[in-house]
Parts: structure tokens; sequence; C-alpha cells
């Protein structure tokens, strides 16, 4: 390999912690109090057995007594939702105003990330399909369908070069869900867009694959390595350039000056699914190959994966970057690879690597978690391109297939206090057993968490960092919960809330990022409210 690696040191806010919900297998850590304590949701369908989703259900109808109707008294209502919403859209569309680049000339590439599509064939949306729902990660499992199609339906509108999915394609990697999915995407090819795919941890040899009747789950068919290639065989495993022989791993020609490097990260191997990455020693040497046939043919490589490349997070330090990374970031900086695209957090978020050759990487939020958003890619060359995000218009979709649901015709009132319910029912499982604290006081601390890591998600906490740091709930949290890895979880959001994640420009090897450095754009009041 030529001689172009560099020294590199990790760029200072790199606290995300996309664990405390969404993350899909995040690992382990040893809270202060000596407890192994797994982030919040993670145990929930993470595609390592069977036995976890049977004791997850278990806590779940748990959960549901202790709630003893939290639901109905919740403050985050539909009415605060819309209103904060609108807030947030006044300020996206000021941000927006408020650059001045010249647009690039390059193909399109929309990223689409761990829709985790459940069959309708494997629920009768009953009472464990329903507990899934309510105490699960924060998806919008119910309306799966809609929020599918409805993506499905601006990919064919927007006409990208290229539909990239990467990863956590379905639920539990039931094998009718894959084939569900690959005959949706078909109509997406037929409008002659690429659709390129990837598995993700939940995707291949998945023991807990499993439909749901009345209030009970069953186990039903799981996918393996060759059921995944088959079935998707039209999205990237035929058209390959090159294919790994180890791995799910290939090459697709973009266009004559680019090349996607589809990286498959998941650990199948032994016959079962594990929630961390890693990559087959025999795969690097794959890598390496492609990427210096790409530079001998004067081509850029943007590499694509499900697993994380970069460590996203101080808190949960396992199962969220590929295992030894480091070994694959060396050889990415060593061929002056610029960009990496990921899922798997479920957070909408961006880490940098400065040296003399910065490495980026963007990993895109779940297309079914609030806000149901995907990425657009420009991509001029590895010097010069743009990265936002948008948020799928399922009210559009309500619409037009004259929908009489009002949780899709107000969609967005809909799912953002869904997503801050989920929040609130796993801090108050964290804090109901803290006999100091007061009804009124949990009340506070559960709310202002499920807030604070709403914006999180979104990509957009930087807007109530202030405010959410003089906020009186902040220093119950401090004083009561400062054990937990909740609390930690809070402080590194804090920490971490300095830019804007939906936006990215990057012009002539310089990263420009537009909406952040740090200055709220809620007031301390409105967080309060």
């Amino acid at each position: 390999m030529k001689n172009r690696r560099f020294f590199v040191k990790t760029a200072a806010a790199t606290l995300l912690v996309a664990a405390s919900f969404h993350m899909q297998g995040c690992g382990k850590k040893q809270d202060i109090n000596g407890i192994e304590t797994t982030p919040p949701g993670k145990g929930e369908e993470n595609g390592s057995s069977e036995e976890s989703n049977i004791e997850n259900e278990s806590s779940a109808n748990v959960m549901k007594e202790e709630e003893k109707g939290r639901t109905e008294n919740n403050r985050m209502s539909r009415e605060g939702g819309e209103q904060w919403e609108d807030r947030m859209e006044q300020s996206e569309e000021e941000e927006a105003e408020a650059g001045d680049l010249e647009p690039l000339d390059g193909p399109k590439i929309i990223i689409g990330t761990d829709i985790h599509y459940l069959s309708s064939a494997y629920t009768d949306y009953g009472e464990a399909f329903q507990n899934m729902v309510n105490y699960g990660d924060g998806r919008i499992v119910t309306y799966i369908e809609q929020i599918t199609e409805e993506f499905l339906n601006e990919v064919i509108e927007e006409n990208p070069a290229a539909l990239i999915l990467t990863g956590d394609l379905t639920s539990n990697g039931e094998k009718k869900s894959h084939e569900a999915l690959a005959e949706k995407l078909r109509r997406v090819e037929d409008e002659g867009i690429t659709v390129l795919v990837i598995p993700g941890n939940h995707d291949v040899n998945n023991r807990s694959a499993r439909g749901y009747r009345g209030n009970e789950t069953y186990p039903v068919e799981f996918t393996s390595p060759q059921d995944f290639a088959r079935i998707y065989g039209e999205f990237g495993y035929e058209e390959a350039a090159s294919r790994d022989e180890e791995s799910l791993s290939y090459v697709y020609q973009l266009d004559e000056n680019t090349r996607l490097l589809m990286l498959d990260t998941c650990q199948y191997h032994e016959g079962f699914a594990r929630v961390g990455g890693a990559i087959m020693d025999n795969t690097y040497s794959w890598i390496e190959e492609q990427l210096e046939d790409a530079w001998n043919n004067d081509m850029d490589v943007i590499p694509a994966a499900h697993h994380n490349l970069l460590d996203q997070s101080e808190v949960y330090v396992e199962d969220c970057t590929i295992e030894h990374s480091s070994q694959l970031i060396e050889i990415l900086e060593g061929w002056e690879i610029s960009l990496f695209l990921s899922g798997h957090l479920h957070v909408q978020h961006m880490e940098e690597r400065e040296g003399d050759y910065p490495l980026r990487e963007i990993v895109t939020s779940s297309l079914t978690t609030p806000d149901c958003q995907y990425g657009v890619l420009i991509y001029q060359d590895k010097e010069n391109y743009d990265y936002s995000t948008k948020k799928v218009d399922v009210e559009k979709w309500a619409r037009e297939n004259h929908s009489t649901k009002m949780d899709l015709l107000e969609f967005r009132s809909f799912c953002r206090p869904f997503l801050r319910q989920v929040f609130y029912n796993q801090a108050y499982k964290v804090l109901k057993d803290y006999q100091s604290i007061t009804e009124d006081e949990m009340e506070m601390m559960c709310h202002y968490y499920a807030e604070l890591n709403d914006y999180y998600y979104q990509g957009r906490a930087f807007k109530v960092r202030e405010s959410a740091r003089k906020d009186p709930a902040f220093l119950l949290w401090e004083e009561y919960a400062y054990q937990t890895v909740l609390n930690e979880y809070i402080i590194s959001i804090l920490d971490d809330a300095v830019n804007d994640y939906n936006k990215l420009y990057v012009r002539d090897g310089e990263t420009i990022r537009q909406g952040g450095d740090g200055r709220p754009s809620v007031s301390e009041s409105d967080f309060l409210e």
C-alpha cells in the first residue's frame, strides 16, 4: 500500500451516547455502583438471544403495571409536541437562509438506515405487539408500512443516482420481512434508481426472529447469509464490481469517478447474530485490494457500513464501533478516504478525525424513529460534498391515500410525543426505586430527560444546551441520580451539543458546518415550559 499513513487525533467533542434507547446493541458498562448496566432499550430485540426477548416481554408487562396511567398524565401532550416542532422548523428555515455556498455538481445519494421493517404477516397488532411498541426503543412500528411507502415515494421523486440502505432492514431478520421489503424496493429500481443494501446486526442468522400473536410471541424463520444475498440479489449483489468471499461486502461502480464500498460489518458466522460489529481478517485484504485498484484508476471511494467506524460514545463503549476499528481507520486514511457512512445508533450524528487528511463519519438516524428522516448526500469528489437530512412526509401519504387515522394525518404532532413518552418511561424505570425523590421531582426529571434526549436524537440538542444546563431538573439528576448511567448520558449530551448534526458542508477538503457552535436557538423559558 502507498505510504500515505497519517498521525491523527480524535476531535474533542466525541461524546455521542446513542445508547439511550435506539442504539442497536451498543454494549454494557459498569455502573458506578458496580452493577453491570445495559443501555436503555438495548436488551430489546438486539438479535442476541431468544431468552432476552422473553425477558423483555415480561419486564414490559411489569412496567405497564408500574406506570399506572402515566401516559395519560404525561405533559408531553400532542399540543406541546406541536409547539416544540414549530420552533424547530422556524429555526431550520433561518439557518437555511444563512447558507451562501455554491451548489455542487455531483451525483445525489440517499441514505436510509435501520428501517427494522416487520411484515404484517408476523403480527395481529395485539397485546404482545403493543408492548413491543410502547416499551421498546422508540421505533414507530405500528405505522412502519406507511413510513416505508412514503420514504420510497420520496426517493423516486428525488431521483438520486443511488439509494443506500445501511443495514437493520428488518425487525429481527424474519425471512418474510426481508422478502416483503425487497418487493417494495423493486419499484424504486423500476424507476431507474440503483438500490444498494448491506445487512445490519438484526438481519442475518438472528435466532430471535419472531412474530406477535395475542399476548405472546412465537419463533419464525430467520434469514441465512445465502438467503440475504439471494433476496437482495438485484440490490447490489448481482451488480457488484467485486464481492468479498468471506462476507456480504461488495463494491459498486456508481459512476466513472466514484465507487461505493459496501461493507458487511456484522458477526453471524458462527450461526447466530451478535450485536457488535467486526470485519473478517481476509476481508481486510480484500478491502486493501479494492482501495488500491480505485487509487490506480483515479477513483474516489465512499465506504458504507452498518456499525460505526469512530468511537461515538464515552458512556457505552462496546458493540457500537467496529471491533479493532483502528485497523480499518489506518487503511482508509492511508488511501485518503474522506467520508464514511453508517447507521446502527438511531441517532443523527457526525464525527471527524483531524489530521493531515481528515476522515469524517456521518451517522444517519433510524428511518422509523422520530423524526423519521433520511440523509441526502451530494458528492462531487472527496474534497467537496454536502450532506443534509429530510423528514419523511407521512402526512402527505395520509392525504394522498385518504387515510382517516389522525396519527397519520397529524403525524408530526403524533410522533414527537410518542418518542418522548418512550424516553419518559425509561427514565421512570430507573428512578422509581429512589425513595428520596418526591413524585413532583420525578415528574420533572423524567420530562427533562425525555425532552433533552428527543432533541439529541434529532441531532439538534445544541438548540437547548444552555437552557438545559440551567433547568432545575438537571440539578435534581445531579443530586439524586448522579450514580446512574442515565445521568452520565445527560452530561454527555450537553457536552456534545455544539453542532447541528443534520448538515455537513465540505469544500476543498475543509469542513463547514452551519447551525450550531453551542449557541441555543431555544430560550431558557421555552425549555422550562
